[in-house]
């Protein structure tokens, strides 16, 4: 059952304290369903509904949160009253003001859109599809192992606030991929199709998986991942580096979106994946990268998992700089945090669900666009080599330091593309790695993609994000 309007006015109505503030109630309806199968056969069916109501009170300088499941009025009263209970408490403990950046009441309603509804295509529809799609990559004793899945994501959410906000959202999405794995004499290699984490992720429906035509690019997988197992190991040493468009997009989100979360940089969420070097002081002088680079927070973008109408604090979608011309020059910020640099809140406050308190998350972090073709970059590079698709990362706890394998890799000789290499592996300090790009690729090497399972916070939340790179150059990189 969908809580009505009325029941939540009347529950913020009922928060009497002389000390009350603030107040928002939200009601989220989660719906998953994945899908999973690996050499022939289902290996995972899952389909989980999770209804909850979260209430988020400030009292004084003190917040108080509390949530249920439960959806009666008599429920909402009492996670209201328990909340307003929590921030009274914590008033009395509070050693430090807290500031509010104004908002403006909104009345809307927004919904991503899709064409064919996810839940409308029968479940042995979607078997048959992946069996389908990965029957190709078997038949080679080489082939250990090939796996496809689809998942399909849709939340509904309402929100109400005192500030006289009342806003009803609902994000549909899809996402889905396969996967070669090969073995042989000791050596082991991998391939996905279309990114690792379980392929690629759009807020769209089943369009988006017919779209990405898993079939047509099975063999080619298989023939890649078999081809690792007996390529040249990738160099060590210092080289020219191309990234391609799905690694550099994971490299945005490790060593930009993370860092420049203000809560993180505040000290204020530091227990999963640690803080941040890009400090305050450093906003508007700090130079991150070379004068091409351009990265963006924009939560606008039609079609991508990361955009949405309105954050949880009630705030419009935003798009604006973190980092223009190569310059620091902005922070992912909710209306308690973006005061404590002079700002307003960009919306970029999300929470899991409703039984969750919303804290600062990445939208759609994005490196813009060049102006080079990928293919003039690789003929002006005499000697480098090209790496995409993550197969692994490791980044400090201030997101400073950091290394990434990946999937393939092929050197470049004399401006061409030479042969494919197996296990390359990249090192770098964040700055120094970016202020060492020197070649963006155009708008016809970007692309946007899904990542669903961005985890932070105490206890941990998976956020859905996305990130729009194309492909770019760097010099002088190490390969370990």
């Amino acid at each position: 059952m969908t809580p009505t309007r009325e029941q939540f006015e009347h529950a913020l109505r009922s928060l009497r304290n002389p000390s009350l503030r603030y107040a928002d109630i939200r009601w989220t309806a989660t719906h998953q369903q994945h899908v999973r199968v690996r050499n022939g056969e289902v290996d995972a069916l899952t389909a989980t509904v999770d209804r909850a109501i979260g209430v988020r009170v400030l009292a004084g300088n003190g917040w108080g949160f509390a949530a249920t499941s439960h959806v009666s009025e008599e429920a909402i009263l009492q996670t209201a009253q328990r909340a307003l209970e929590v921030a009274a408490a914590s008033n009395m403990a509070s050693t430090a003001e807290v500031v509010l950046s104004d908002v403006d009441p909104h009345v809307a309603k927004w919904a991503s859109s899709y064409r064919i509804d996810p839940w409308s295509i029968p479940l042995q529809k979607k078997i048959e599809h992946l069996l389908a799609a990965t029957e190709p990559m078997r038949g080679d004793h080489r082939i250990h192992q090939v796996s496809g899945e689809v998942s399909c994501y849709r939340q509904e959410k309402i929100f109400a606030s005192t500030a006289g906000s009342f806003i009803e959202q609902t994000t549909t999405e899809m996402g889905g991929g396969i996967e070669a794995a090969a073995l042989e004499n000791g050596e082991f290699q991998r391939r996905t199709y279309p990114n690792p984490f379980g392929g690629d992720y759009q807020a769209a429906g089943w369009e988006f998986i017919e779209e990405l035509d898993l079939a047509k690019k099975a063999r080619q997988i298989r023939d890649e991942a078999i081809a690792l197992l007996t390529a040249p190991k990738a160099p060590a040493g210092r080289f020219d580096l191309i990234v391609g468009s799905s690694q550099l997009a994971l490299q945005v989100h490790e060593s930009c979106g993370h860092p420049t979360e203000l809560d993180r940089a505040m000290g204020l969420e530091i227990s999963l994946a640690g803080g941040s070097f890009m400090q305050p002081d450093m906003l508007g002088t700090f130079r991150y990268g070379s004068p091409l680079v351009n990265i963006v927070a924009d939560a606008t973008i039609p079609g991508s998992i990361g955009s949405f109408g309105f954050d949880d604090d009630g705030v419009p979608a935003q798009r604006f700089h973190l980092i223009e011309n190569g310059i620091f020059t902005g922070y992912l910020t909710g209306r308690d945090t973006a005061p404590a640099i002079g700002r307003s809140s960009n919306g970029t406050v999300r929470a899991e669900s409703a039984a969750r308190i919303p804290i600062i998350r990445m939208t759609n972090i994005n490196l813009e666009p060049g102006t080079t073709p990928l293919a003039d970059i690789i003929a002006d590079t005499k000697r480098g080599i090209y790496v995409d698709t993550n197969k692994s990362w490791s980044i400090d706890d201030v997101r400073l330091n950091f290394q990434f394998g990946c999937e393939v890799a092929y050197e470049i000789e004399n401006g061409k593309l030479g042969r494919l290499l197996r296990n390359p592996l990249y090192t770098g300090i964040t700055p120094e790695f970016w202020r060492s790009c020197d070649a963006v690729g155009d708008r016809a090497s970007w692309q946007i993609w899904g990542l669903p399972n961005c985890g932070k916070g105490d206890p941990l939340q998976t956020m859905r994000v996305a990130h729009g790179a194309p492909a770019a150059r760097f010099r002088n990189v190490e390969m370990a």
